[in-house]
Formats: C-alpha cells, structure tokens, sequence
C-alpha cells in the first residue's frame, strides 16, 4: 500500500484549545470532514498541554480534560473516517511545575536566568528535556493510539538572536560559548552551524524513536516556514531537513503584507527544489483571521485565504484548513474551505507528480542569509531575491528558485548573494564556460563561506568587474533631501526593451563602485536638487561610473534595482531586470492587460499551466475583500497540442497549434485558472 506520506493530499485541523475538552462536537466535526473531503486530520495529542491521560505527571493536562481521552476520541472517529491521522505537539515550553522539577531541563541566558515565553519557560534543545522527558511521551503517544505519524509545530527551540548557557550547550559545544550575539565573533559563526546540527540531531533522534515505537512509516515530521530568512532566524537548515522529509508539513498560514500572495508558490517551487516534485507539501492555511493584527478566533476574508492556496496549488503545494479552538461565534471561516478542497478533490491529478518547465533559475543560498545577510537578513538576502521574483511575475517569465549551480537553465540569476564558496564560484564559472547565461547583482561572491569580505568579487575575471571597496549609499528622499534623487543613464540600447523614449531611468538606490575594462551598460547620473523646481536640472548628466557591465554571456548589475523592485515597485525596475533574462526559448507568452504569476508543468502527455490573477488588491495591505476578475487573455505555450481543458472555468477551450506554438485564449480569470492541454491523443 501507498504509505500515508505519499497519497494524503487534504488535511484538516481542529487546533484544540484547553476549553475543547468541556464542548468539543464531535458530530459536527465529521461532518465538516466530509463536506470538505480531507484524507487527513492533524489532533492535537501533547506537549506543553496534553489532551489524553498521560502516564507522565508533569505533563501538563488542558484544564478542563480531567480524565477524558479527547485526542483518543478524535483518532478513533478519524480511523472509521478512513482518515490519516498526525498527532500535534508543540514541544517547546512548559508549565512551572516542570521547570519547578527540572530547571537544569531549560534554557538560561548569561546570567542565569530562564527564557520564558509569557508564563511559560523555554526548554533546551541539548538537554534532557528533548533527550528523554519528550521522547518518553512519543512512544506513550504512539503506543496508545498508533498514529500514522507525529508533528510538531515548535520544535527547533530558541532562535540564533538568544545563545543558551546552560550546562548542556557549554559541555556540547566543546568551546567556550559566544558571550553575545557578534557576527564578527568566530564562536558565534561556530556557534550558529553548531545550532543548526542540534537542531537536526532533534529530528533524527524523533524519527529514530517514532520509527521504532511504531514502525517504519510512523514519521516524526516538524512543521517548516517557507521563507529561507524565517528558517534562518529559527536555526532550521532547509537542505538536510529536506533530505530527510518524505514529506514537509508546511507551517506558513498567510499573506504578509511586504510580501504578496506569489510568495507562496515560490515557497513551493523552493521546497520542491530540494524535495523533489513528487513529495508533497501540506500547507496550514488558516481559517482564522490571521495578519497583521491577528484575530485568532475572527474569521479570515473568504478571497484573502483562497488567493493564497491558489498560489499554493500553483507552486505545488497541498491544502490544510486549520482553525484555532472546536467553537466559533464567527461561523463565516467555515464555508471557506470546501469549494477550494472540492475542486482540489476534483482535479488532483493535474495537481501533482510533474515537473516545472522553465528556463530562468533564482540561485538562493541559506549560508548566505546567515554569514552575509547576518543582522539584517530581510534587506540584504530576502528583498533582492524578492524583487526578482516579483519582476518575473510582472514579466510573465516562469522561473524556479535553485539552490545549485545547474546546467538545465538557460539564465542563472544570483540576486546579491554575497557568500560565494570557492567551489560555488568555479561551478558558476563552468557554467557560463558551458553556454549558460549569469545575470549577477549586488555584492555576489564578495564574502567567503563565513561572511568575512574579500579583497575583491571571487567572481571578478569571470563578469570583468573588479570592486573598489566603497559604495555610494542613497538617503532619504524628500523635496529637501535629495541624496537618492539618482538617475541610469542608458548607454546600450540592447537592453533598452520597453524604454524607446528615454535616455534615463530613475535609480534612487544603492551603488556598489565598480572598475571595468567592459563597456557600461548603464552609468550612473549623480543627484542633484529636487526643490525648488528651478534648480531641479542635472548639473552632471553623464558620468562615467559604471551600473551595469555586459560580457559575452554575462551581466553584473551594481545597483540593487532588485531591492528597490521588492520594495516600491517602480515599473522601469522590473523591467529591467526581465529584460537582462529574456531570450528566445522562454516557453510561455501571455498577452493581455494585468498581473499573472504563470506556472508551466510538464505531466506525461500533458501541459499544465497556472495562472493566478494578482490583479486584485494583491499589492494592497490588509486584507483581500473582494475578486477582480480580468481578462481576456492569449496563451502561447511552446509544445504541440490539440485539446485543452479549463479547469476552473470547467470548460474546453480552441487550440491552434504553429510553428511549435501552441495558442489557446482565456476569457475570464477570477482568481485562477488552470489550463490543461493534451500534447498527444
């Protein structure tokens, strides 16, 4: 038989309160089950509260439990459901009677005093709160109710912002701990691989004990984010808990607001990357009103919580309702779920087991993150990368994220990546050397694998830049200040797609110094006043100060165009950067007015292609009230085919096949539109 990990492809969870025990309705939520047609449940089992009688005193009973075995009931309902069951834990923290007994079992700082998450205390991932107590209550769990598997959502303790001192990390460590968080510290780098290996020593060690108690397919899988930066800050290395996961529990619930709704699938094309496409990826969606502010218990707007799993399924991801507690006042989050699961029920064939068709690959790097992004992670790693994924969208460019030198894509982008191994560098080298094309940006390859800055770029012969050591830093632009009041000349028309009647572009960014031997693209115009109006002239029109430097098979981009792009969307930005990527074997043309995130799929003898329509308040904060539908739209994918199938829609649609194109026209996109076509009868 398929082992549960391979054909659950909808989860729901009822996230239980300690309240639940006293009006948990059982009935109901069976039913809810079935109308919305989940495989699976994730039950709340223990943990920092546990909702079955555990043999273990201290661990902590939800308060109004008493002797009942809800989770047991739960399990036993889902069982005659034919459901796959996970059992919840949130193994982190834990009550004061606990730490009363066992204070050697926690995390302290410098002085020896306890984290504490509100009134409760945080344990330590090195000691034998992990090591024994909680591996103790993993086999109870396994050995009264079987689970398929268990979860956990807090697993990986402390982040890399908060060292612990107790006496398990000082003998683990092997060294004297860092006194502080200091990127300059070469304890604290140690310090911070060593987190990381502790961290999947957890994994291992869960696994080994679930896997014994409860056979080989008795998982212990810990719920992930799906941002590289979150993963950091949580000493999560994505790689090796990657090639450990048959499947990944994704725990990445909603929209933020500097971020958009493409940002899921690129989650999941990223994990995908590093899992393969055939391992799923269930994603807790949730029902609740979660943002900024969350309401735990307020319902989530029915279009805000649908863009997101549609941009999930895009990116290959699997859906999970979840909503916090068993009773709700506001009853509008329960009618969110099944139109969205009953289509996925419908159509999961073409949601699953496919490959991605692109030919743009986005290098991302978590070492990077950490040893160059260090303090300030978000605006040094994420919104350069950001920006070119969302530059891409706009241009209709399918792309996935890589976090390998590969061969398969025609251009490589390295978004300010700044640490570069030795080995990343020739691979990148060889690459370029074999016919690819390297787009590279920023301070890429100017660090070594511990952030420490070298003397120059390491890729410096291969793009013929040498850096300088300086940078110019843009200020505050208002109509006094006007540092960033910055310009691009155009120098080389052949990246001038889209701008025929300017010589200019506005920059207003950040400019890494450069020397090159090459011609410049682009130069950079200085600033010069914004007010008053009559001294708002260039006082210096041309300088000879490079911005960006074209080789043969190459382009270095000093300028964080891709940051500003992330950040403010100025349209001349991203197209841009699409131009530096456009070539003749993109395999996908879409015309029509709007904003679609498109995602080509090659399955058997079948073109699957998403389109989400981001055209409606995705680039607004807040919360998405309503659709706007757009369209119409001609689709031009690069293949042969004779029918096609629109899936949201749920009609067939015209195909003309020419010159290795094959055309098919889109009336209406409301949030999705999945187009299937038939390569071969």
């Amino acid at each position: 038989m398929t082992p549960w990990y391979r054909r659950t492809l909808r989860w729901g969870q009822t996230n239980l309160t300690e309240k639940d025990p006293a009006r948990y309705d059982a009935d109901w939520w069976r039913e809810h089950w079935r109308r919305t047609r989940v495989q699976g449940v994730i039950v709340n089992a223990g943990g920092i509260v546990a909702y079955y009688p555990s043999m273990f005193e201290l661990h902590h009973r939800a308060e109004f439990l008493g002797d009942r075995d809800l989770y047991g009931e739960i399990v036993e309902a889902a069982r005659a459901d034919g459901l796959t069951v996970l059992a919840r834990m949130d193994s982190n923290r834990a009550h004061q009677p606990l730490y009363d007994a066992h204070p050697d079992w926690f995390a302290i700082d410098a002085d020896g005093n306890p984290y504490r998450a509100g009134r409760l205390y945080v344990a330590c991932v090195t000691g034998p709160y992990y090591r024994d107590f909680l591996t103790g209550v993993l086999e109870e769990i396994v050995e009264r109710s079987a689970p398929d598997g268990i979860t956990d959502n807090s697993w990986s303790g402390l982040g890399r912002d908060q060292i612990c001192y107790c006496l398990n990390c000082r003998d683990g460590f092997g060294a004297d701990l860092p006194v502080r968080v200091d990127w300059e510290d070469p304890a604290y780098r140690q310090w911070i691989r060593w987190s990381y290996q502790r961290r999947l020593a957890v994994w291992d060690l869960n696994n080994e004990v679930t896997r014994r108690t409860g056979g080989p397919d008795c998982l212990w899988i810990g719920m992930n984010g799906g941002e590289v930066v979150a993963q950091s800050k949580r000493l999560r290395d994505d790689v090796e808990i990657c090639r450990r996961a048959p499947i990944f529990l994704l725990d990445s619930q909603w929209r933020h607001d500097d971020s958009g709704f493409q940002a899921n699938a690129d989650s999941g094309k990223r994990l995908h990357g590093l899992l393969g496409w055939d391992t799923l990826i269930p994603e807790s969606t949730a029902m609740y009103d979660a943002g900024t502010p969350t309401f735990r218990l307020g319902s989530k707007p029915g279009p805000e919580a649908r863009m997101w799993a549609a941009e999930g399924f895009a990116g290959g991801i699997q859906p999970w309702w979840h909503h916090i507690g068993s009773v709700h006042e506001d009853r509008r989050q329960y009618a969110t779920a099944e139109p969205l699961f009953s289509w996925h029920a419908e159509h999961q064939d073409y949601l699953i087991n496919r490959e991605p068709v692109a030919t743009v690959g986005l290098l991302w790097s978590q070492r990077s993150v950490d040893f160059h992004g260090r303090d300030t992670p978000e605006t040094t790693s994420q919104l350069p990368y950001r920006g070119w994924v969302d530059a891409l969208v706009r241009a209709r460019i399918p792309y996935l994220p890589t976090h390998e030198v590969d061969s398969r894509f025609a251009v490589l982008v390295v978004p300010n990546v700044g640490v570069l191994t030795d080995a990343q560098c020739d691979e990148l080298t060889a690459y370029v050397e074999g016919g690819g094309r390297l787009v590279v940006t920023g301070e890429s390859s100017l660090y070594d694998e511990w952030g420490d800055r070298r003397d120059d770029f390491a890729l410096a012969g291969l793009l013929g830049v040498h850096h300088q050591g300086k940078r110019l830093e843009a200020g505050k632009v208002d109509w006094e200040t006007y540092d960033a009041h910055t310009y691009l000349r155009i120098e080389d028309r052949s990246i001038a797609d889209g701008f025929d009647d300017t010589d200019v572009l506005p920059f207003g960014g950040r400019l890494e110094l450069v020397e090159t031997t090459g011609k410049a693209a682009l130069t950079y115009v200085p600033p010069f006043p914004i007010y008053p109006p009559e001294l708002s002239w260039m006082a210096e029109p041309r300088s000879d100060t490079p911005v960006l430097v074209l080789g043969e098979r190459t382009a270095y981009l000093a300028a964080d165009l891709d940051r500003l792009y992330a950040q403010y969307h100025h349209p001349d930005h991203g197209r841009l950067l699409a131009n530096l990527v456009r070539h003749d074997g993109i395999p996908l043309r879409v015309e029509g007015a709007g904003v679609l995130d498109c995602h080509l799929y090659r399955q058997e003898e079948t073109l699957i292609l998403h389109l989400v329509n981001l055209d409606q308040g995705g680039a607004w904060r807040g919360r998405l009230a309503e659709f706007t539908p757009a369209g119409p739209f001609t689709i031009r994918v690069r293949g042969t085919g004779s029918r096609a199938r629109l899936l949201v829609a749920g009609v067939d649609a015209e195909v003309n096949q020419q010159d290795g194109w094959i055309t098919v026209g889109v009336d209406r996109i409301t949030d999705h539109e999945v187009v299937v076509v038939k390569t071969k009868e």
